[in-house]
């Protein structure tokens, strides 16, 4: 912050609450439930309706966007209005966009309608994130915060099974009844019913707390304060692209997970299609299950395994295998693009499994990093500018991978997509492991 404004006191709540249970495990899953929403389920109920492998990753990617930029308007979330507003206003809107999805299906248009309205979603859900966790901090206490984190992560984890696994099951099973556009209209009235009900349900529970801003006043802030706070915006901004290795900083955040954010755009797809294309014809219900349970829980204990292991020999000993672990198994995927096990094979699950598990394993170094790179005086911001370079590494191999894929054939794309794992592995050589950060977190670099 600039001198003219290293008085003013931090965002703080005037009220202590006393039930969090009542709302932690219910906004954390909120918060997760309409980020699978846009990102899992828009491309597999795209693919489900007929458009290419091209279309499908070209468009999903796109709605990666709103959480590349939300670090740039996150902080004008604090300036207006309280978060316990942010929020229920987000849900009712997410309620409304899941309903606009839903009824958009029958149109002749649908795709640009469906669009739009996921468009809305992803705006109001990367917004929903910044008031939740805004809330999180301003309302617990320090204890209470501590407590409660492994809890939050937890629920926001049963809202990834939820959306990478129930909601895809239910829709396969719909499918089985009713034609494959009414089966995923269904589905998506019941997910904005969902919603709607959990936004009553915070909008009775969520405690209202005098939010105190960063100016000290109640709900408000003046024409002077907001010129003060746009420019230390700015100046925290600077002071990010002005740190020492920026350049290989943003490198690695672009270039860790090339091959990973292609594969992640084709990989249900390739589950989907029929095996004359090369894909395996799975059903909708099948890959609901691997991604959503079998895949998820192999993720989980990857990264718990690797946040162990980070946490007694450093991430300098630790990068180059979780490297190795994040690239390596995703040649599971040729082999079974060549090989093409049959649906019921149990091969299936284990090599998902396989390379799911090397994921939250090698995601470990990735995340840790990020903390050592947002280090120094503004780490919070710069931490969620690290993020924003993270959604823009996804996005953007994302945008391209349905049409690299289509042009080699599913065999070749995930060769393709082998190769595209060795930029990470040269970012890493010259990667500083032991500069440019502070003491409290060397003794994970040594």
């Amino acid at each position: 912050m600039t001198s003219s404004t290293r008085s003013i006191p931090a965002t703080t709540s005037t009220t202590t609450n006393k039930r969090p249970w009542y709302w932690i495990p219910s906004l954390y899953f909120t918060e997760g439930l309409p980020y699978f929403a846009v990102v899992v389920l828009s491309t597999i109920m795209y693919q489900r309706l007929g458009l290419s492998n091209t279309e499908s990753a070209f468009y999903t990617a796109w709605f990666y966007l709103p959480w590349v930029i939300k670090p740039f308007w996150s902080p004008f979330v604090a300036l207006y209005q309280s978060r316990r507003r942010w929020i229920i206003s987000m849900q009712f809107i997410l309620a409304i966009g899941l309903a606009g999805v839903a009824l958009s299906l029958p149109l002749d248009n649908y795709l640009q309608y469906t669009i739009v309205f996921f468009w809305l979603l992803a705006f109001s859900s990367a917004t929903h994130d910044i008031a939740a966790d805004g809330y999180y901090i301003e309302t617990l206490d320090d204890g209470q915060q501590a407590y409660f984190v492994g809890i939050r992560s937890t629920f926001y984890r049963l809202a990834m099974i939820t959306g990478q696994g129930l909601i895809v099951i239910l829709a396969g099973k719909l499918e089985k009844v009713y034609e494959v556009q009414q089966a995923w209209l269904i589905t998506m009235l019941l997910l904005s019913l969902m919603m709607l009900i959990v936004a009553v349900y915070h909008s009775w529970v969520l405690p209202k707390s005098e939010h105190v801003d960063m100016v000290g006043r109640v709900d408000s802030v003046d024409a002077t304060s907001r010129k003060h706070v746009i420019k230390d915006y700015f100046s925290v901004l600077g002071a990010f692209f002005r740190k020492k290795h920026v350049g290989i900083f943003i490198a690695f955040i672009l270039l860790y997970r090339l091959g990973e954010a292609q594969l992640t755009k084709i990989a249900s797809l390739f589950m989907l299609d029929e095996r004359v294309d090369g894909g395996l014809g799975l059903s909708t219900e099948s890959v609901g299950f691997i991604y959503g349970t079998v895949g998820v829980l192999a993720l989980v204990i990857g990264g718990i395994l690797g946040g162990i292991l980070v946490s007694r020999k450093g991430l300098k000993y630790w990068i180059w295998w979780m490297a190795l672990a994040i690239n390596l198994p995703d040649v599971v995927y040729v082999y079974m693009a060549w090989q093409q096990p049959e649906a019921s094979s149990w091969l299936i699950y284990l090599l998902v499994a396989i390379e799911q598990f090397g994921y939250g394993f090698g995601f470990t170094a990735f995340m840790m990093y990020l903390i050592y790179i947002a280090d120094g005086e503004f780490k919070t911001a710069h931490y969620a500018i690290a993020t924003g370079f993270m959604a823009a590494g996804m996005m953007i191999p994302g945008m391209f991978s349905g049409l690299i894929q289509e042009y080699l054939g599913y065999s070749r794309f995930f060769m393709w997509v082998m190769v595209a794992t060795l930029p990470a592995f040269y970012i890493i050589s010259r990667l500083p492991l032991e500069a440019g950060f502070g003491k409290a977190n060397q003794r994970f670099l040594k």
